[in-house]
């Protein structure tokens, strides 16, 4: 893995608004939780940033010009499973969400082409990233942004919750893939 420095963007929405997308700070962890939405991942939440600080993991947020956190993004670099992350040329996108209210707005897409860009400038030439099969509209951005089904999961995985207690998800979802050059 290489580390470059992090870098920040800014979108324009079309009303005008200015939308920065930056690294994640430690002090953006409690905002992770969108109100507390996700405080069940706090735990999780907590786990991905020190992968952040250790550079096996990178995590970007798009923040209001109100200074208020409206996208996260986290991408793997480095997995035990190197089907998913490898460390040198794969990359696993994951928990990427946008408040609704922003969506529909070239927001996602303009996330997706920041992060490909951040994976091109480590040396990185695919991504891959699951989608639930319930989300129908986060299929169709990825596909409009050159992302290719290629097989299915069934999408168990485990975490435990912010009360210590160990939690089973089930996700059925597309396995989908982009090669960036």
């Amino acid at each position: 893995m290489s580390s470059q420095p992090a870098v920040a963007s800014a979108y324009q929405l079309p009303d005008g608004e200015e939308i920065l997308i930056r690294p994640i700070r430690e002090a953006d962890l409690p905002a992770l939780e969108w109100e507390g939405e996700y405080r069940h991942f706090r735990k999780l939440y907590a786990e991905h940033f020190e992968a952040f600080r250790a550079g096996t993991t990178l995590i970007y947020i798009a923040e209001s010009s109100a200074g208020v956190m409206i996208g996260q993004v986290f991408i793997l670099l480095y997995s035990r499973d190197k089907e998913v992350a490898d460390g040198l040329h794969r990359a696993y996108l994951f928990s990427f969400r946008i408040k609704p209210a922003y969506r529909n707005q070239g927001l996602g897409s303009y996330m997706l082409k920041f992060v490909e860009d951040q994976l091109l400038l480590r040396g990185y030439t695919t991504v891959r990233l699951n989608v639930a099969q319930d989300n129908p509209k986060a299929r169709a951005l990825y596909e409009r942004n050159g992302y290719e089904v290629i097989g299915y999961s069934s999408g168990v995985w485990q975490y435990q919750d912010d009360q210590g207690v160990w939690q089973t998800m089930r996700e059925p979802a597309w396995k989908m893939s982009k090669r960036l050059r």
